[in-house]
């Protein structure tokens, strides 16, 4: 049952960025998703470690303000090792939408740390890498 609940706050997570058809984005949800004390880490040259509140302003904005329309992220492969309470996982991911009127699409690789709670599995942290 582990892994199935790890796939759905997974799926979630993704999911908290679709805007696509006029959807307004559910950015909020990742207070939820992510202990309250999360690490968020953007790697790459433009490396950056968030709050979860500093991580989810900026993309709220970005994602209402009629700058990112369209845009939807998803996982296309992920290897999830469950140990006990803790889990870890490695996805593959997509991306695209329309940035400030023109087509944008990207991917690359997100690790994803997870701890089950009393209130099932969440996030600790998170890391992503887009591929150039």
């Amino acid at each position: 049952m582990s892994k199935t609940e790890i796939d759905a706050v997974t799926a979630e997570f993704f999911g908290a960025f679709d805007n696509r058809g006029g959807k307004v984005a559910d950015v909020a949800r990742i207070r939820r998703l992510v202990l309250p004390n999360g690490v968020i880490v953007k790697s790459g040259p433009e490396f950056t470690v968030y709050t979860v509140e500093e991580f989810i302003e900026p993309r709220r904005r970005l994602l209402t303000d009629g700058r990112l329309v369209e845009f939807s992220e998803w996982e296309v492969s992920e290897r999830t090792e469950i140990a006990g309470d803790i889990a870890s996982r490695f996805s593959g991911y997509r991306k695209s939408g329309v940035l400030d009127g023109e087509p944008y699409e990207g991917g690359g690789t997100k690790t994803i740390q997870f701890v089950r709670t009393p209130d099932g599995w969440r996030i600790t942290a998170f890391a992503w890498y887009d591929q150039p």
